[in-house]
């Protein structure tokens, strides 16, 4: 077991693990500042509420799978428009993306994480599988449907 919330833990995984959850963030939000604010909550929750990691594969998954369910919470609430008073003040004009990353982002959860996963990350199926607790034939299929997606999605804009 690999126990958190050491000041020298959390600072090994800012370094090794930021970096990587900002890009992944950033493919499930619309700005850059709320993707540093879905990290920043993940980290700060291992300082707060220690977890303990059997390996250093599981402290990598958990920590991928925290940032995502925090992009979720994020989004889901910038969506329904229910944002804290200091969250709706620093609310400015859209950053402009590109259309690839701006494709990625339009897509279900379920498809973009795969996607960013496997060809931002260079994660395997069978990685992405063990990462996200599913089976790699799932992965495999949501990768395929991701892509089947994005192309249309990018189709449409070049039309």
């Amino acid at each position: 077991m690999v126990p958190t919330g050491t000041e020298e833990t959390i600072c090994r995984l800012v370094r090794e693990y930021s970096d990587m959850l900002l890009r992944l963030a950033c493919t499930r939000l619309p700005s850059v500042s709320d993707a540093e604010d879905a990290v920043q909550e993940v980290f700060l929750r291992l300082l707060t509420a220690p977890v303990s990691f059997r390996d250093a594969g599981h402290e990598k998954a958990w920590l991928i799978r925290a940032t995502l369910h925090r992009a979720s919470d994020i989004r889901r609430r910038r969506d329904r428009g229910n944002l804290p008073l200091e969250e709706a003040a620093q609310q400015a004009a859209p950053e402009p993306e590109p259309g690839l990353l701006q494709a990625v982002q339009s897509l279900p959860e379920k498809y973009g994480a795969v996607i960013h996963l496997y060809y931002y990350e260079g994660y395997s199926i069978k990685e992405i599988g063990t990462l996200l607790g599913l089976p790699a034939a799932t992965v495999g299929t949501r990768l395929a449907r991701g892509r089947d997606r994005l192309r249309e999605l990018l189709k449409e804009e070049i039309e």
